[in-house]
């Protein structure tokens, strides 16, 4: 008997395709900072028909982090360290993690802005699971930036901005 599921709904991180960082910002018109973020990213949610909460395997470079430090105002991440050692950034604090180590980061605020910073010399290996509730709001605190996004995908809609570059309500309005 055939699965009536297009794909199944289990999948091995070995299988998991990783994409390098910097080629992705590039491929959306970016440029990643590489002196200081590096890594690469497998998605896994759409692979196991995953539809409310977004999955992915992350492996970081010796010295480097994936993505700036940020906080979610909708969204709750969780991370389960699966190889290597590195740090947590969340909130004022650091932590030393390593493999085996849960991680929970909640909505909210500066206080629950959170980073994973590889400091070791092999390479960080996480997998990234997330509620996917839109809209969202991301802040980051050490570059002063908010991001408003509406979802993944074709008709998204996403706008990033520095704190104090608001316009007023009626601004352009006849």
């Amino acid at each position: 008997m055939t699965s009536p599921i297009p794909n199944p709904p289990i999948l091995n991180l070995d299988a998991v395709e990783l994409i390098d960082l910097a080629e992705r910002a590039r491929q959306r018109g970016g440029e990643m900072p590489t002196t200081r973020f590096g890594g690469r990213i497998g998605p896994i949610a759409p692979l196991i028909g995953a539809r409310r909460l977004g999955y992915n395997l992350t492996e970081v470079a010796p010295g480097k982090a994936a993505f700036p430090k940020h906080s979610h105002r909708a969204n709750e991440e969780m991370f389960f360290v699966l190889s290597g050692t590195g740090e947590l950034r969340y909130g004022d604090a650091t932590y030393p993690v390593r493999a085996g180590d849960v991680i929970a980061c909640p909505p909210g605020g500066p206080d629950t802005a959170h980073q994973l910073i590889n400091t070791g010399d092999a390479p960080l290996r996480y997998l990234a699971v997330s509620t996917t509730d839109f809209p969202e709001i991301c802040e980051y605190p050490d570059s002063g930036k908010l991001n408003a996004i509406t979802g993944f995908g074709p008709g998204e809609f996403r706008h990033i901005a520095r704190h104090g570059e608001g316009l007023d309500y009626w601004d352009g309005e006849a």
